[in-house]
C-alpha cells in the first residue's frame, strides 16, 4: 500500500469513475485499476462496486477512502506548511470559488496582498456551487474556499465573513421600481430569473419562502448572480438576489435595485478544512479579504435595510 495508492483510490472514490481518473491522471484506465487492486489485497476485502455508469465505494472502501482522504489532506497541509518555513515569503495560496466572487469580493484585496508579498502564487479554481467548492477543498491541494455558508459540512469549518441583504433587481419602467422597498408577499406568483436548485445561496431563498409562505414560479434559470442582473436590466423578467460588495448600479440607468427587508441576510465567508492548519501567507490572504469584503460592504448598504453584520476571523 502507497500513498500514491491511497490518492488514486480516493480520487476514483469521488468521480465514480476509472476513466475519468484515468484522464486526469494521464494514464491508462488499467493503471489506475492496478492502484485499486492492490489496495483491495492488502485490505482482503473489495473496495469499489462496478454499476453501469461507474463505481461506487463499498462500505469498506467509504471506510478507507473517509480514513484516506483525512490523512492526505493534513499530509498535504504539512507539506504546505514545511515549504512556507523553507521559502519564507514565496510560498503559494490556493483558492476555490465561484466564477464571479473574486471580482466582487477579492480585487482590492488580492492587489493588497501582492504588494505585501510579491512572490507569493496566487491560485484560483472556479467552481459552480458552494457544494463543489467542499469537495473540491476536500479533495484538492486547497487552502481555502469562499462559499455562501450554509449547513455544517463534515471535515469542513465555515466562517461567515459578510452578511448580504437581498434586493428585486427590476427595470426602472417597471411598476415596483419606484418603491422605496418591496415585501415578500409582492413576489407572489411573479416569475423569477433565478439561481440553479444546487446553490447554496438559490436554497437558503427557497427555505425563506417557503417560511414564509411565498409562491413563486421560474421559466429562467442562470448560472450567477451577474447573469441575473443583466436579464433583469434586459426585461426578461424579476431576479432575488444578494446586494454583492462593490455593486454600483446608477440611479438614472435602466435597473433598480429595491430592498426587501423581511428576507433574512444572506451570510458568505470563508470555509476550510481546519483553521489551525492554515498556513500563514493562506491566513495572512483570508484576513486581508474579510477586511476588505466588509469593508466594500459597508460602501454597498442600499436604502431600506438597517444595517448589516460581519464577523470577526
Amino acid at each position: 500500500m502507497t500513498l500514491d495508492d491511497l490518492r488514486v483510490f480516493v480520487a476514483v472514490c469521488r468521480a465514480g469513475s476509472l476513466s475519468a481518473v484515468a484522464r486526469e491522471l494521464a494514464c491508462t484506465q488499467s493503471a489506475v485499476s492496478q492502484h485499486v487492486k492492490r489496495l483491495e489485497r492488502e485490505a482482503g476485502v473489495s473496495l469499489l462496486e462496478r454499476q453501469p455508469r461507474g463505481v461506487v465505494p463499498t462500505h469498506a472502501g467509504r471506510v478507507l477512502c473517509d480514513a484516506a482522504s483525512d490523512s492526505i489532506a493534513g499530509l498535504d497541509l504539512a507539506l504546505r506548511r514545511l515549504g512556507d518555513l523553507v521559502n519564507g515569503d514565496s510560498g503559494s495560496v490556493r483558492v476555490t470559488t465561484g466564477g464571479t466572487t473574486v471580482r466582487h469580493f477579492m480585487s482590492e484585496a488580492i492587489v493588497t496582498f501582492r504588494q505585501r508579498y510579491p512572490k507569493v502564487s496566487l491560485e484560483f479554481q472556479t467552481e459552480t456551487s458552494s457544494r463543489n467548492c467542499f469537495d473540491a477543498l476536500i479533495a484538492g491541494n486547497l487552502d481555502l474556499a469562499w462559499v455562501t455558508i450554509g449547513s455544517p459540512v463534515r471535515g469542513i469549518e465555515q466562517r461567515p465573513v459578510v452578511l448580504l441583504p437581498w434586493v428585486l433587481a427590476v427595470r426602472a419602467d417597471d411598476p415596483l421600481a419606484g418603491r422605496p422597498c418591496v415585501s415578500t408577499a409582492d413576489l407572489t406568483d411573479v416569475s423569477l430569473i433565478r439561481l440553479p436548485q444546487n446553490s447554496t445561496s438559490g436554497a437558503r431563498l427557497d427555505a425563506a419562502f417557503a417560511e414564509l409562505g411565498v409562491r413563486t414560479s421560474s421559466d429562467t434559470s442562470v448560472a450567477d448572480w451577474d447573469t441575473a442582473l443583466l436579464l433583469a436590466e434586459l426585461g426578461l423578467g424579476h431576479a432575488v438576489v444578494p446586494v454583492l460588495p462593490g455593486w454600483q448600479i446608477p440611479g438614472d440607468g435602466p435597473l433598480r435595485l429595491v430592498p426587501i427587508p423581511d428576507l433574512p441576510l444572506l451570510p458568505v465567508g470563508w470555509a476550510v478544512r481546519r483553521w489551525d492548519a492554515l498556513t500563514p501567507l493562506a491566513r495572512v490572504f483570508a484576513d486581508t479579504v474579510a477586511h476588505s469584503s466588509m469593508e466594500k460592504a459597508a460602501n454597498t448598504q442600499p436604502e431600506g435595510h438597517a444595517g448589516r453584520d460581519g464577523a470577526d476571523q
